[in-house]
C-alpha cells in the first residue's frame, strides 16, 4: 500500500516533534499570554505538552523562577536562561513525548510549593474536564494538578470538546483557561459563568 500507515482512531499520541509543528502561531500567543501569569520568584509546573514548551520560550528573561517539569524539551529550552532553575522528576524515558514518566518519581514533589501549574491536554470537555491520550501522562499530571495552587489549562481551539483516554483534571479543579480566539464562544461563555 505504498508505505501508508493506518491512523489508529485518533488515540495514538503524537510525537513531540510533530505536535510542535501544529498550531504554531496559536501556541506562541498562548505561551506569551501564559508567561504573564508568572512572576519573578515563582515556582511553576510545566508539563510535556508542546504548548508548555511555548510558555518556556517566553520565560527566559525571568529571574528566580523555578520550573518543575518532566519535559526534556522544556529543560533543554531553559539551558540559556540564567535566571531560571529547572527541577526534573525521575522516571522512565517516554520518547514520543520527550518526557520522564513514573509515579515513583512523584515522591520528590512534596518538597516543593508550586504557585501555578500549566497543563496542556489532548482535549477539554464539560463531562471529562482535561484529558490525555496517554494514561501514564494523565496519572503523572493528576498529583501535579492537586499540588498546584493555581491550575491553568493551556490549549488551542482544536482541543475544545475533544476527549482523550484518561482524565487528569475536572473542570472544578481548573482556575483559568488560556486559549485562542477560535474557541467555541458558547462553551467559553458557559465556563466563564461557572467561574473559570
Amino acid at each position: 500500500h505504498g508505505g501508508a500507515v493506518p491512523v489508529t482512531n485518533g488515540l495514538s499520541q503524537l510525537a513531540l516533534a510533530m505536535r510542535r509543528q501544529q498550531q504554531v502561531a496559536k501556541k506562541g500567543r498562548i505561551g506569551n499570554a501564559a508567561a504573564r501569569w508568572v512572576a519573578d520568584g515563582d515556582a511553576i509546573y510545566l508539563d510535556s505538552s508542546s504548548t508548555s514548551l511555548a510558555i518556556a520560550q517566553e520565560l527566559k528573561e525571568h529571574r528566580h523562577v523555578t520550573i518543575v517539569t518532566n519535559s526534556l524539551a522544556v529543560a533543554q529550552e531553559m539551558l540559556d536562561a540564567p535566571g531560571v532553575d529547572v527541577v526534573m522528576s525521575g522516571g522512565s524515558l517516554q520518547k514520543e513525548t520527550a518526557s520522564l514518566i513514573g509515579i515513583d518519581g512523584l515522591a520528590w514533589l512534596d518538597r516543593y510549593n508550586i504557585q501555578t501549574g500549566f497543563f496542556g491536554a489532548h482535549g477539554i470537555s464539560d463531562a471529562e474536564g482535561l484529558t490525555d491520550v496517554n494514561a501514564e501522562q494523565a496519572a503523572f499530571k493528576r498529583p501535579m494538578v492537586a499540588k498546584s495552587r493555581r491550575v491553568i489549562a493551556v490549549l488551542d481551539s482544536t482541543k475544545w470538546n475533544q476527549v482523550g483516554l484518561a482524565c487528569f483534571a475536572t473542570l472544578q479543579e481548573i482556575d483559568t483557561i488560556i486559549t485562542d480566539a477560535e474557541a467555541p464562544e458558547e462553551v467559553v461563555a458557559r465556563w466563564r459563568e461557572a467561574g473559570i
